[in-house]
């Protein structure tokens, strides 16, 4: 499988990155084994996971991911070959995540208290790619980058970025993490954490984690530059729209054991709008002869600003089709057919 260069770190890593928000949850640890087992016999060699996992967040489940992906770890002995990332919540009224019941904030404490807690769930000395999940500051609207501005409530309680850089810089120092890297983040929060970089008041960001997709390619519009010119590559989540684009959902269908049927958490990609693109590009797929999951896939790892897709699954034949991308050839004539279809439906689903 290609690699990438992690922004401007002396890490590599494979395009395809395996996301494990489902393990503890919807799967077993045998099956994340076995997922983790395949992911990288394939040439995976980069896992994301976060402190909030396995989704939904809930208290009784907490860090269950990272224990997952600790035992594969330990029984495989193949630590150095795999770059681990993981991730601080943000601002959150959930009390669950600090041992006091306080809400988390990203101050010195909390990240504190979250990069401990994280290297002991995942067995390891130090996080290779640690990620803020999203900021602290209120922002228009999860993701943090809108179609159009809402104005965010201002808070009293605000916890400064540079506060927080200056957190960071002292666990890189202390050799609790090697790279940071950013999630749900806008432009100017990108830019205002590489201006920190610049003056030595932060570490430099490697990486933004956002959603980006056939419904929703909102990072072009302004962060996809800051990619091409700072070297800050995009992670992207949700490629297959949360499962929307494998076309499973089609008709109002509503298959067992789906994300929809199980927690009914998948209003982002059930906006007005969204259907009838769906609609379009499964058939797209369908008409080049590549399975939907695929397709989207493809897509995502074809654009020049990415640097890995992050995949995931719950079945081992939906994590072959994710991986089947890294086989699909992109040409110009695909690409000009899906821009043929994103100037008729844009972003339905920021």
């Amino acid at each position: 499988m290609q690699q990438r260069p992690l922004g401007r770190t002396d890490l590599r890593v494979s395009r395809i990155c395996l996301g494990t928000m489902t393990f503890g949850e919807q799967n077993s640890e045998a099956e994340a084994h076995r997922q983790l087992d395949r992911a990288t016999e394939r040439g995976v060699n980069f896992l994301d996971a976060a402190e909030l996992y396995p989704i939904p967040p809930k208290a009784e489940t907490q860090g269950r991911t990272e224990a997952y992906i600790a035992s594969w770890l330990k029984a495989r002995g193949n630590r150095d070959r795999i770059v681990v990332a993981t991730k601080v919540v943000g601002r959150s009224v959930m009390t669950w995540f600090r041992q006091d019941g306080s809400e988390p904030r990203l101050d010195r404490r909390n990240v504190v208290e979250a990069v401990e807690g994280s290297l002991q769930r995942l067995g390891i000395d130090c996080i290779d790619l640690y990620q803020i999940h999203w900021p602290d500051r209120p922002t228009t609207g999860f993701g943090s980058v809108p179609t159009r501005w809402k104005a965010p409530e201002s808070v009293a309680d605000e916890v400064a970025i540079a506060e927080t850089a200056e957190v960071f810089g002292e666990l890189t120092a202390a050799g609790k993490i090697r790279h940071m890297g950013l999630s749900n983040e806008s432009a100017w929060g990108t830019m205002r954490w590489l201006a920190l970089a610049e003056t030595g008041a932060a570490p430099r960001v490697a990486s933004v984690q956002n959603a980006y997709n056939l419904l929703n390619r909102t990072f072009e519009t302004g962060q996809a530059e800051i990619a091409a010119r700072e070297d800050v590559g995009l992670l992207a989540y949700s490629p297959l729209a949360q499962g929307y684009l494998t076309g499973k959902y089609a008709g109002g269908a509503l298959p067992a054991g789906s994300r929809k049927a199980l927690f009914d958490r998948l209003q982002r990609y059930e906006k007005p709008g969204t259907t009838d693109a769906i609609d379009a590009y499964v058939a797209l797929a369908r008409e080049l002869s590549i399975a939907p999951a695929t397709f989207a896939n493809a897509f995502v790892l074809a654009q020049p600003f990415v640097t890995a897709s992050i995949i995931g699954a719950t079945t081992m034949e939906q994590l072959d089709e994710c991986l089947a991308a890294e086989e699909v050839a992109w040409t110009p004539a695909m690409q000009e057919a899906v821009d043929a279809l994103y100037q008729r439906f844009g972003n339905p689903a920021p």
